[in-house]
Formats: structure tokens, C-alpha cells, sequence
């Protein structure tokens, strides 16, 4: 799982909601939530920014992690 993804299900779960709740507060669909937390490649940037946006946090260009 990349780690947008576990940022963003560690989060909600740390604030008690579920993905449908995510979903309707932050405005996205359920399906993408979902997509998102399963750490699905192909996701829009826009979108998660708003999910990310939830938590003060938002996606910016930086260097990939060597592993």
C-alpha cells in the first residue's frame, strides 16, 4: 500500500469514520475512497487532494523513495 493511501486510512479511522462518512464529508465517492485506501495507481491527483485536504495535508511534487 503507498503511503497516501495509509495516511489516509489511518486517518479516518483515527476520526472515527467509516469510508461512506469519509466519502460524504469530503464530497468524494465512496468508490474512489475505496480505490484510494486499496492504493489504486490510476486515482485522479484532484481528488486526492480533497481527500487529503481533510487532514490539512495535500500532495505536492517531491523526489521518490529509494527502496
Amino acid at each position: 500500500m503507498n503511503k497516501i493511501a495509509e495516511f489516509i486510512k489511518e486517518n479516518r479511522k483515527a476520526a472515527g469514520l467509516t469510508q461512506e462518512e469519509f466519502a460524504i464529508r469530503s464530497g468524494l465517492g465512496l468508490r474512489f475512497v475505496r480505490e484510494l485506501e486499496q492504493g489504486k495507481e490510476t486515482v485522479r491527483m484532484d481528488k486526492v487532494n480533497v481527500a487529503l485536504s481533510m487532514f490539512g495535508m495535500e500532495a505536492v511534487p517531491g523526489r521518490r523513495d529509494e527502496k
